[in-house]
Order: structure tokens, then sequence, then C-alpha cells
């Protein structure tokens, strides 16, 4: 939009409000004008997961859709807490958003107190993409199966170490809920983000970890991981000869994780319908759908309306096991 375009449609907005006709037209005219300055991408974690892969797929849809950058910008710590809480305190203008995922239904059951609340300070923009996540684990090991490795650890309690995205994160859940099924212990690594964990687990710190699919697919082709599961109700596209964890030996185990953008709470309803739109939008065209298969995430999409029912039911879900499994932040 031209320079002189927007201020003759900022004036005809002004002119609206003033005539009394606030309530319909200055919401148009605001969508009209938007965006007119990039778009801050707050992801809540480290560089190099699944997470931001998610957030860097909808700065290209900025780019290229609404001709304004979309700019990422990591905020880790705190089992995703401190990102979420800059973005819950963001001007509502349609100018921020964040992209999180799993930990904005984990976290209002697993902290006594949080910075922001989940349900009043967010509205639900659209469901991006979900992935199943990998059981990996050191070659060191030399375990070939689950069941190798249950019994490995069923021999030696506490004998190994399993690295996680930081405590009460997703790969920390799903690791005590792999224990919890199988009777088994290992000592709990937390780290600030999936890229720092499975950056140890290469290099032997640690020796099995549950993360997000993408994250893992190269180390898993390069050798430098060994994949023994997935964590889904169906096997991955990516690794077809995988089985999952229910398949392995391990019934009834089911944790995959999704990706989601959220708004502040006060953001106008026009504007979320509008980064929804083009998110959809986005999510339809082959070939940014390829890049995301690709990189292991199965593309959603669908309405606010539909993410925020998801959302309402991930947060009783994820209440059950963070009650089940017992896991305290400071762990």
């Amino acid at each position: 939009m031209s320079r002189r375009h927007s201020s003759t449609l900022a004036r005809g907005c002004a002119s609206a409000v003033l005539l009394g006709t606030a309530a319909v037209a200055a919401g148009a005219c605001w969508a009209q004008a938007y965006p007119a300055r990039p778009i801050r991408i707050i992801v809540p974690f480290a560089p190099g997961g699944g997470n931001d892969i998610a957030a860097r797929f909808v700065a290209q849809m900025f780019n290229e859709s609404f001709g304004q950058s979309g700019i990422v910008d990591n905020r880790p710590g705190g089992g995703s807490t401190v990102g979420t809480a800059i973005a819950s305190k963001a001007n509502p203008d349609g100018y921020t958003i964040l992209v999180s995922h799993n930990a904005m239904a984990i976290n209002p059951s697993l902290y006594a107190r949080l910075p922001y609340d989940t349900a009043r300070d967010f509205v639900q923009v659209a469901l991006i993409a979900t992935t199943t996540n990998v059981l990996v684990v050191h070659p060191s090991l030399g375990v070939k199966s689950v069941k190798d490795l249950v019994a490995l650890l069923a021999k030696k309690p506490r004998a190994y170490n399993y690295a996680s995205t930081g405590a009460g994160g997703t790969s920390h859940l799903a690791a005590e809920y792999f224990m919890q099924l199988t009777k088994t212990d290992m000592v709990h690594v937390p780290y600030k983000g999936t890229g720092p964990a499975l950056t140890d687990l290469v290099g032997g710190s640690t020796q099995f970890m549950i993360a997000a699919a993408p994250g893992t697919l190269g180390f898993v082709k390069g050798g430098r991981m060994v994949a023994l599961a997935t964590t889904g109700t169906r096997r991955w596209a990516q690794l077809p000869d995988l089985p999952t964890l229910a398949e392995a030996g391990v019934p009834g185990y089911q944790f995959d994780t999704w990706y989601g953008a959220h708004a502040p709470s006060k953001t106008p309803r026009e504007l979320v319908a509008r980064l929804n739109a083009e998110i959809n939008k986005a999510l339809a065209v082959p070939g940014l759908r390829a890049k995301l298969t690709e990189a292991g995430l199965d593309p959603a999409g669908g309405s606010p309306e539909d993410f925020g029912k998801f959302m309402r039911e991930e947060l009783e879900r994820m209440r059950r096991i963070v009650v089940a499994s017992g896991a305290k932040p400071e762990q």
C-alpha cells in the first residue's frame, strides 16, 4: 500500500469514527490498512526446534503475503513462561503474535502461579501444524528396539540420563509418561530448548530423549542418534519403518506435539480474522505445505473458533497428565 493511499485511508477512517460509526467503520478501516509495519513473532523457546520452524514458516508467509517482514524473536526460559509473559503484555494491535506449542496447555497445571493467564490474556489465531515426537537414544546404548531399551533401563534404574526442553515441557512429560507405563526410571536433565538438548544428546552427555520429530530428523539420518519409535497414533511419513510406541510394546502411549499462533486477548477481532485467513491461505499453497512436510510437520489450519475448542480440550488433557506425572517446574 502506498504512503499516499495509507494517509487517505487513515483520514477516511478518522472521519468515520467522528461521525459515530466507529464500531463498524473503524474496525473495517483498521483491517484494510493492516499491516503497515513488520510483525513481531515471539517464540518462547531457543532456536532449533519445531516451534522455531513453525514460527519461521509464519514469518515467510508474512513476507510473501503481507509484504511486511515477520521478525522471529526467540525468548526462551522458564518452560516457555518468559516469552509467553512478554507476548501477553504486548500491545494488542496485531503487530505481535506468539507461536507456541503444548506448553500453553501444560503450564496452567504445572505452575502454582504464572505471570499471565492463558485463558484471559490470549486469543487463539490458528493451529499451524502438528507433529509426532520421536524416542531417540545415543548410539552408545547399543539398543535396537524399545523392548531392548526397557530391559536395559529396568536392569539399571537411574543409571542413565534423559534430556528435555525444560522441566514440565512436552519432552519432559512425554518421558515421564513413558517411564510410568514401562515402570522404568532415569535422571532428568532439563535444557532451555530443543536445540541445546539435542546437542548434548548427540555429544553423549545424555542418553535418551523424546523430542519433536522435526528437530531429530537430520541427526537420525546422519547416524548420530538412534530412533526407536514415534509417539503418535500412526507412523510418521518421514520414517515410515519406525513403529509407534504402542506398536513397539508400550500400549496406550500417545503424545503428539502441536504448534499454534496466539495473540494478546484484546487484539481486534478483525485483525485476528485477517491473521487466521493469511495463515490458512499459506497452508494451502503447495510449495509452503511441502516445506512444512519436509521439516516433519503436518499442516493444520482451521478457524480461530476451531483452535479455541482445541485449546480447551488440551488444557484438560494436559491437566490429567501433569497431575498423574507429579511433575514440578523445579525438577
